[in-house]
């Protein structure tokens, strides 16, 4: 195995090429370096190396902070729509796929530390890092700044809502599709129906070889289905 580092020269001259290119990417100035260092450093880096930090915990931060920039930018962006429609759009903006789609138009990879292997999806690790870079942001300045940056650099560069909106996200059938071909057993419980007392919502359940996973809700049985079928998804790790 090789090691892939962007840490060549100097310490100096590292955090200088980083910083540049956070600056050149995000428009945003590090106050910290170091933090932003942790955000590219792949646990398979850090794991051979002594009193170096992943970004796992950044990472974690990140996509919090993602999570409620996108849904406020939403509740502004459509202020006429339900939260059935608005937790819909953004499922389909913040998921890995689309965070590894655009982390790699913004080019991490190369700015990455991480160790080559079969197990390790450059894909994946570089939507990790976009959330971890943001997680660095929030701690480096604050959630106002950070809200500014990704919507400027992030929503209005590479999300195109156009072709967001068209598409149909049946998550239920994905996942189900996924249960197929691994032989596991996916099943559906309403767990609540529809009442006066509840404003008429219905909850759902994921049962998955008779575990309980992602719960949903939603006015139909359909939706909290579909809630709960991609919130399933996303703790199987297949989003």
């Amino acid at each position: 195995m090789k090691i892939t580092k962007f840490f060549s020269k100097s310490k100096n001259s590292e955090f200088q090429e980083l910083n540049k290119f956070v600056t050149k990417k995000f428009s945003y100035k590090p106050k910290d370096i170091q933090l932003f260092a942790t955000a590219f450093t792949h646990k398979s880096y850090s794991n051979s190396r002594e009193n170096v930090e992943s970004n796992e915990r950044l990472e974690y931060l990140g996509d919090t902070v993602i999570d409620l920039i996108v849904a406020q930018y939403l509740f502004e962006k459509f202020p006429e729509e339900d939260e059935g429609y608005l937790t819909k759009v953004k499922s389909k903006i913040v998921n890995r796929k689309m965070l590894a789609s655009i982390g790699g138009e913004i080019g991490l990879v190369d700015h990455l530390r991480y160790r080559t292997g079969r197990s390790i999806k450059i894909e994946t690790i570089e939507g990790n890092a976009l959330e971890a870079i943001i997680g660095a942001m929030y701690l480096d300045s604050n959630f106002e700044k950070t809200k500014a940056v990704f919507e400027k650099c992030i929503i209005k560069r590479y999300i195109n809502f156009t072709v967001v909106l068209e598409q149909e996200i049946d998550f239920k059938s994905q996942l189900l599709i996924w249960g197929q071909k691994n032989k596991f057993n996916i099943s559906f419980e309403i767990i609540d129906d529809a009442s006066k007392e509840n404003n008429f919502i219905y909850t759902a359940i994921v049962i998955v070889n008779e575990n309980k996973w992602g719960q949903g809700k939603g006015t139909s049985k359909k939706e909290a289905e579909q809630q709960a079928s991609n919130e399933t998804m996303t703790l199987l790790g297949l989003q």
